[in-house]
């Protein structure tokens, strides 16, 4: 830790703070080790779970039962912002308008064309 060098753009990483490495109060790091043991608690018995060779029943991750709730259920929690507000309108009316004015301009200059008689159309229907 003693060779970092700090990058003249970027700013120093908090693992690498002294600051905020070295002068933790007591109470911060018994809560540290707190979450830490019950992370390590969780992983265990889940790899007990994951790993047993007689299990018959699915494993239960509430996690990802919370997860895949929140990715099947996003309508009713759903809230309209500037940020999604734009990018409906940038994905969702500015395709239909810019391809109608593409094809409508197309079509009229076609049309213009046509009766100017500098275009011959090839497959006239009636003669």
């Amino acid at each position: 830790m003693a060779d970092y060098k700090a990058a003249p753009l970027a700013s120093l990483p908090k693992t690498l703070d002294p600051n905020e490495y070295f002068n933790l109060s007591l109470e911060y790091r018994r809560a540290e080790e707190e979450r830490s043991a019950l992370r390590s608690n969780l992983k265990l018995q889940y790899q007990t779970q994951l790993n047993n060779p007689h299990r018959k029943a699915l494993i239960d991750d509430p996690a990802l039962t919370r997860w895949m709730y929140a990715r099947s259920h996003t309508y009713p929690h759903f809230k309209a912002t500037s940020k999604t507000s734009l990018s409906g309108f940038l994905f969702g009316v500015l395709p239909i308008i810019g391809f109608w004015y593409l094809f409508k301009t197309d079509r009229d200059k076609k049309e213009a064309d046509i009766k100017a008689g500098k275009c011959i159309r090839k497959f006239a229907l009636s003669s």
